[in-house]
């Protein structure tokens, strides 16, 4: 074999390996991107939103006992409800947040902070309060509850962007390789003229 074509296999293989080589980078990125999106909508979203349901229901059988005026209730199970809530909110704490849903978490502590405080001085004097606090807290999981939502598309939106980038060069990496196949042909079988 002469060292021309010693030099056209090597430069027809070698440009096979490359291209193979960075689309298999690409999709391996792009997979990391979906694999990662996936994960996150279900640790970051899923979990925290039956969380912030948890702490919603806890938070509604403190207000219905307040609102029947069943305080033997409020009283006996206060401490096991304020329990529960501390867990949840530890729990929270774990998930990734963002910015907006740190503020609206920061403030949503805050007012249980606030509720305990209210609750340790009970009086019927108390008792509108109590139930002001309990709105407010009410709200911030509404709106924490809002922005599960908000992130859970965002992170569809990712996926989807993912996915299309991984068939968009899944179809590239068959194009070239036809163009390739084409190519290495095409310089293996080339004679130049003496």
């Amino acid at each position: 074999m002469k060292v021309f074509a010693k030099i056209r296999w090597i430069a027809s293989i070698l440009l096979v390996f490359f291209i193979v080589l960075v689309t298999n980078l690409i999709d391996r990125d792009n997979f990391n991107r979906l694999s990662y999106s996936v994960t996150t909508m279900y640790e970051d979203r899923i979990v925290a939103s039956d969380l912030l349901f948890e702490m919603l229901r806890i938070i509604h059988e403190k207000q219905l006992a307040l609102l029947t005026s069943d305080t033997t209730l409020f009283e006996k199970q206060n401490h096991q409800f304020n329990q529960e809530l501390n867990q949840l909110v530890e729990r929270y704490k774990l998930t990734k947040l963002t910015e907006k849903e740190k503020i609206t978490f920061d403030q949503l502590q805050n007012e249980l902070e606030s509720l305990k405080k209210l609750e340790g001085s009970f009086t019927d004097a108390s008792k509108g309060k109590i139930l002001t606090s309990i709105d407010q807290i009410d709200q911030y999981l509404h709106n924490l509850s809002k922005i599960q939502l908000q992130e859970g598309k965002r992170q569809v939106f990712v996926s989807q962007k993912a996915k299309d980038s991984i068939n968009l060069f899944t179809q590239v990496e068959i194009i070239s390789l036809i163009l390739m196949a084409i190519l290495v042909q095409i310089i293996i079988l080339y004679k130049p003229k003496e």
